[in-house]
């Protein structure tokens, strides 16, 4: 926990003011230090949310024109996509072989659009995990409109490697009303945690 001690100027060594913290030194290059590897820890955490937000955003315009190469590299070379209850996929080769299928190329040729909403992510080191919604939307020719085909929840698992974060796991099930598919969109506690204080810069910075 960050010491709530206010920090004091003392004796200057040299040409760089000290301040006391808990009765501890502290001069104006820790100050800067630790200010910047404050800022540093709060830029990585943003970069990994928008990574994973942009890498969920490139499934829809992947599978909807049709490229399964593109679409499969979103995941890990090992990565599962279970589409309850059509299909269970296991590693990239599964995932580009369901978008160049008749079923989904039949889907894409009379119009249809995949639409994700922005998940949910926790991150954890090089591991997160989220929820979120999809919609199957599709065009109705003799209707002159689109209709909502589909409506499912979505658990994400995503990891970190080499080549940036990817997909690991994911399962997309229909609100159908079956109860297991409602329970994946559950908030990952059953009570919420307090609200955290806002993170606050060293007090140097204040």
């Amino acid at each position: 926990m960050r010491s709530t001690t206010p920090a004091t100027r003392t004796a200057r060594p040299g040409s760089s003011w000290c301040r006391e913290r808990g009765g501890t030194p502290v001069s104006d290059i820790d100050e800067l230090r630790a200010t910047v590897e404050w800022l540093a820890g709060r830029v990585r955490a943003l970069e990994d949310q928008v990574e994973i937000m942009q890498l969920v955003a490139q499934y829809g315009p992947s599978v909807d024109s049709g490229r399964g190469e593109a679409t499969a590299a979103l995941w890990t070379g090992d990565g599962a996509f279970d589409a309850v209850p059509h299909y269970e996929m296991r590693g990239r080769d599964d995932i580009a072989g369901m978008v160049h299928g008749p079923g989904h190329q039949r889907l894409i040729n009379d119009g249809c659009g995949h639409v994700l909403t922005v998940p949910h992510i926790v991150v954890d080191g090089d591991r997160a995990t989220g929820r979120s919604y999809a919609l199957n939307i599709r065009w109705d020719a003799a209707a002159g409109r689109f209709w909502v085909a589909r409506v499912s929840a979505n658990t994400w698992t995503w990891v970190r490697t080499p080549s940036g974060w990817r997909i690991a796991d994911r399962v997309n099930a229909p609100l159908d009303g079956t109860p297991g598919h409602r329970e994946m969109l559950a908030p990952p506690f059953e009570t919420p945690p307090a609200e955290p204080p806002p993170a606050e810069p060293p007090a140097g910075d204040r």
